[in-house]
């Protein structure tokens, strides 16, 4: 697709939406709402977002930026762990106004009261968003979160490693992995991964599923083939760079590789895999909330989540965004799988104090 016009078409917009953003700066300041001079408040220029890493086109930002006035400075992070740690221990809450999670982290935010229930009446083309993402699993009220992009677990692999044998996970968890690969570096997606090889659920509590998905991972650790772990992005890199045959990855990172080079695919393996949610939310002490309630209904304008998913390569949330992709991106079974594929797939859930079993199995694995 040429976004020559669509970019026309989004600073136009934009700029209205500059106007709104600025307006509501006014609207939503502690002055507005009762006591203070508001004469004196000035709106904030900055934006500050915490996401995960080559997860936005960059015209989309400097457009926003033009739009609105505000400078926007985006905080990477590889994995959730990182981010939740940030957002406990280090006032993540405060140092940033958005933060784009993963799906099964939106119920820990929440509960620890990190992020705050959204306004929906600021965010008009929430109406855009596809009805199945709009009350999720993770967020069954539709109350704190925004679908940003949603995408699959899967293997990028060099074609001729794989020939025509199926695609599994025995390919980086087996005993005989056909050459080098890359594990994940996400101890809820690589645990799911070898939960699904063993043939059990991703978000499985039994202690001896957990124990057997945990031998299977140091095993793979400690095979000769294997260069150790790495976020998606940097697996993704080793498989492209020829230094891997395959990696686990997210869907989209593995898709900007492969429409580079034809001699690499991506898919997800027989056994099933994990489908996931990236959520928007506005953070509890959000220090430019009008700011952030601009950025993602702009996310969710139809023309700038084509642009987005377009550029990520990963599956919009976003219904009339969707429509607006080219036919071949729209019915691409890599990012968006077919039926028979969607049924082996599972979000991960919040498990409260279960989650504790994980740590020790990963912490087990990552140490030796």
């Amino acid at each position: 697709m040429n976004f020559t016009s669509l970019g026309r078409s989004l600073a136009a917009w934009m700029g209205v939406s500059a106007c709104l953003c600025l307006s509501a700066c006014k609207d939503k300041s502690p002055s507005a709402q009762g006591g203070g001079n508001v004469a004196s408040a000035a709106p904030v220029k900055e934006l500050n977002v915490y996401m995960w890493s080559e997860y936005i086109d960059p015209t989309i930002v400097s457009d926003f930026e033009r739009a609105t006035g505000m400078k926007v400075r985006i905080d990477v992070y590889e994995d959730t762990e990182t981010m939740l740690a940030k957002m406990q221990h280090q006032e993540g809450d405060k140092l940033y106004d958005v933060v784009i999670a993963s799906d099964h982290a939106i119920p820990t935010l929440g509960s620890l009261h990190l992020i705050k229930p959204l306004e929906l009446a600021r965010i008009p083309n929430a109406v855009n968003v596809e009805a199945r993402f709009k009350t999720p699993q993770y967020d069954p009220k539709g109350e704190f979160s925004l679908p940003y992009q949603w995408g699959t677990v899967g293997l990028i692999y060099f074609k001729d490693k794989l020939g025509s044998t199926p695609l599994s996970w025995n390919l980086v968890l087996g005993p005989a992995p056909a050459g080098s690969f890359v594990l994940i570096d996400s101890m809820r997606d690589m645990m799911g991964a070898a939960l699904k090889l063993g043939g059990y659920s991703v978000n499985t509590t039994d202690a001896a599923q957990l124990d057997a998905a945990g031998k299977l991972i140091l095993a793979a650790k400690e095979h000769k083939a294997c260069l150790g772990f790495e976020g998606g992005v940097g697996g993704k890199n080793k498989v492209a760079a020829g230094i891997a045959s395959c990696a686990v990855v997210y869907s989209g990172d593995a898709l900007r590789a492969v429409a580079e080079d034809s001699k690499l695919a991506y898919g997800v393996p027989v056994e099933g895999s994990i489908i996931w949610v990236d959520a928007m939310t506005v953070t509890a002490r959000a220090r430019n909330e009008a700011g952030a309630y601009a950025f993602i209904n702009t996310i969710l304008d139809a023309k700038v989540g084509a642009k987005l998913s377009s550029w990520t390569l990963y599956a919009t949330p976003n219904a009339k965004a969707k429509e607006l992709l080219p036919a071949e991106a729209a019915s691409n079974p890599a990012i968006y799988p077919p039926e028979a594929a969607m049924a082996k797939l599972e979000y991960i859930t919040e498990l409260g104090d279960a989650i504790k079993q994980y740590d020790a199995v990963w912490t087990g694995v990552k140490a030796k």
